[in-house]
């Protein structure tokens, strides 16, 4: 059984606008699940329906096993959420907020301090347990909303873009975190603008553009289908006959790829379609034919290449990460 499953999936605003225009995903258990998407894309209504804060008006969806618009109770029993803006209470200090989610959630109040105890520790708030929230820093906030959405053990987490805004060392922490989660067999819906944050966090990435699901699959197959990595040449300084050399350079790559033009003098470009396995023996082949490599540099298709070709835009995201 899947852990998130939509078909069809609709949400038409009055006035006709189509939100989200029937579209189709499938979640296996204890997957990362990359979310992509434009701002105005479909992207946090889609979430929003299976987090049953909003319902469709066409197709269904089922998350954790049950359907989001006639068992909303039982999928808000099994699934966290943390949204991109925390409303957490800011004269309350992070023990007692997380204590009173456990309490919401009908924890046994015998359990209840421990249970909030163990997870303010996991996501490294145990020096600022007993502080008033409003004293926490962006990173902080985040973490404690990672920490009351963890509280009741959810079989299927959606986080809503989570470290927008953050600071690196708080972004690394939530990537730790995210990856414990999948590690330890949570099922983790993840929207993003950043594709860095995809790329590393996700075992498959769905990109949503005006309300469809344009591309969906591992980051290495989309990547793969907009270009192969190709490696950049520079040579030492040629001596005489330049152009002589580098055409012979040039029939030395040609036994290993396709060509791409080329930059500067004594620089030369060619396709690997193994990528970094393939750059060893062309090292070798220039060596063998008397040739000096200066540098070399290995360039890979990037999800910002896939995104852009797919939508006919960059995520606005793309360069902050």
């Amino acid at each position: 059984m899947p852990a998130i499953e939509a078909v069809n999936l609709q949400r038409q605003y009055k006035g006709g606008l189509k939100a989200v225009d029937g579209i189709d995903l499938r979640v296996e258990p204890g997957e990362v699940y990359g979310f992509l998407g434009p701002n105005g894309a479909g992207k946090t209504t889609t979430v929003r329906m299976l987090v049953t804060l909003l319902r469709p008006t066409g197709g269904h969806a089922k998350v954790a096993g049950f359907d989001v618009s006639t068992e909303p109770s039982a999928v808000r029993a099994r699934i966290g959420v943390a949204l991109q803006e925390a409303a957490l209470d800011h004269l309350m200090t992070g023990r007692e907020l997380m204590e009173l989610q456990a309490t919401l959630h009908g924890i046994d109040p015998k359990k209840v301090r421990d249970r909030a105890g163990d997870l303010i520790t996991r996501v490294g708030l145990e020096q600022a347990a007993e502080r008033r929230v409003g004293t926490y820093s962006g990173g902080m906030r985040r973490r404690l909303d990672l920490a009351m959405a963890l509280i009741h053990a959810p079989e299927v987490l959606f986080l809503d873009e989570p470290t927008t805004g953050l600071d690196p060392t708080s972004r690394s922490t939530l990537w730790e975190e995210v990856r414990r989660l999948r590690d330890e067999g949570t099922t983790v819906f993840l929207t993003t603008q950043y594709l860095e944050e995809a790329d590393q966090l996700a075992d498959r990435v769905g990109i949503i553009s005006a309300g469809r699901i344009v591309a969906e699959d591992t980051p290495a197959k989309l990547k793969a289908e907009v270009g192969v990595p190709h490696l950049d040449i520079t040579l030492a300084s040629l001596d005489g006959e330049a152009e002589q050399d580098l055409a012979r350079a040039r029939e030395v790559l040609a036994r290993f790829g396709d060509q791409r033009p080329a930059g500067p003098d004594c620089h030369l470009s060619v396709a690997l379609p193994d990528g970094a396995a393939g750059v060893a023996p062309i090292v070798r082949a220039l060596d063998d034919a008397g040739f000096t490599v200066a540098s070399l540099d290995l360039q890979s298709p990037t999800l910002d290449d896939v995104f852009a070709e797919k939508t006919g835009r960059h995520l606005e995201g793309a360069g902050a990460a």
